[in-house]
């Protein structure tokens, strides 16, 4: 975050509390806040995710005695993200903050009697520590998000497992530690003066913050580059690492494991993993949610005269369903917990079809038997309500 950013931005705002909040209030409104917009909580809303970094990034702040005092001390010295003029002063100015950190005059003067600029003023106030000649300190950088994919068997995707993800991603070099200098010794960006960021004018009083273009946002320049990385600081790197997916996921869902995709730099967070979810067939299972489902075949007897069934279950021994007398076909029954694991560590049901089974060949025994059956049913026209309801329709 620059500092420019950290003195505009209104935390207290953010997360809804007076300036004179205490700890605890600011903790309260922080737990509700991250529970209403958590991105598990809005999945695909890339407004909620956001402002639950907005969020998160308050709280950051906030939430730490000795931060929150800087930035307090940071937007009292320029009222609270504008720059005010003095008794009489009127009006108001039109500038570009960024010149207030830059540090660097045009011609290489110094204003007044702030020396090196207001940007000492906030090396005072935000690296505290830093002896006297320090100079500025170049800023974290976090590190990359990476997507990743990954195939599991029905099985697995039910009941969950640890895979092996081999993953290749930026890192910081080896061979220069990262320095981007050959001999481990690159000077700071002058442009930016280590921040890794300038500020450019956009009209009425505003300005925005770009990387600067010349250390590519690193704040730092190789005065010999690293062979390997030309001067980056980053090299490709390949990496395993075992993850582990919970168990419940479904065909295409996408897993968000937080800093676990590339490193940072200069002590930045690490970025996040997504990883995306292929799951295979099963041969005789499906998956309705949180439920299995599996269609069993029956004869005809056993439908109409009722019986005791054996069924399948995934990875379990088999449930015994009685079927009543007069199932028809298509009907769907439920064997409770055998299905996929929820979220709460509960299980869903097993949804079992019946479809009844049509003998394509017959013996003469069951032939004469099914003839009696017929000759005994005669009178039944199972089409007799079809062809009413046709006429009166």
């Amino acid at each position: 975050m620059s500092t420019k950013d950290f003195v505009e931005k209104d935390y207290y705002k953010v997360l809804g509390v007076p300036k004179d909040a205490t700890e605890a209030e600011i903790k309260k409104a922080y737990r509700k806040l991250a529970r209403e917009f958590h991105p598990d909580a809005n999945k695909g809303d890339a407004a909620a995710e956001e402002r639950f970094k907005e969020i998160s990034e308050a709280n950051d702040i906030l939430g730490d005695a000795k931060k929150r005092k800087e930035y307090d001390e940071a937007r009292a010295l320029f009222g609270n993200g504008g720059f005010r003029p003095g008794p009489g002063g009127g009006g108001s100015f039109n500038f570009d903050l960024g010149d207030l950190f830059g540090g660097q005059q045009q011609g290489g003067g110094q204003a007044g009697g702030f020396g090196g600029g207001l940007g000492d003023v906030f090396g005072g106030l935000f690296n505290r520590g830093a002896g006297p000649g320090a100079g500025p300190r170049t800023q974290p950088r976090r590190g990359q998000d990476i997507e990743s994919e990954v195939t599991l068997s029905f099985t697995e995707a039910v009941d969950g497992a640890t895979v092996p993800l081999r993953m290749s991603s930026q890192a910081p070099c080896k061979a220069c530690s990262g320095t981007g200098d050959k001999n481990g010794t690159p000077r700071v960006c002058p442009t930016c003066v280590g921040t890794g960021q300038v500020s450019r004018g956009s009209g009425g009083g505003f300005s925005l913050t770009d990387p600067c273009a010349d250390c590519k946002g690193r704040g730092l320049i190789a005065e010999t580059p690293c062979e390997v990385c030309k001067g980056s600081g980053r090299a490709r790197s390949s990496r395993t690492m075992q993850v582990r997916i919970p168990a419940g996921v479904s065909d295409g869902q996408r897993i968000r494991l937080r800093g676990k995709g590339a490193p940072g730099e200069r002590g930045g967070p690490g970025g996040d993993l997504y990883v995306v979810v292929h799951v295979d067939a099963h041969p005789v299972f499906g998956r309705k949610d949180d439920n299995l489902t599996v269609t069993v075949p029956v004869t005809f007897a056993e439908a109409a005269l009722g019986a005791d069934i054996r069924v399948p279950t995934l990875n379990g021994p088999s449930v015994t369903l009685k079927l009543p007398p007069g199932t028809p076909n298509g009907r769907t029954m439920r064997a409770r917990g055998k299905g996929a694991v929820r979220k709460d560590g509960t299980r869903g049901d097993l949804l079992v079809t019946v479809e009844v089974a049509v003998p394509t060949e017959l013996s003469d025994k069951a032939r004469e038997a099914l003839e009696m059956f017929r000759e005994a049913t005669e009178s039944q026209d199972p089409r007799s309500a079809l062809f009413e309801s046709a006429k009166g329709a």
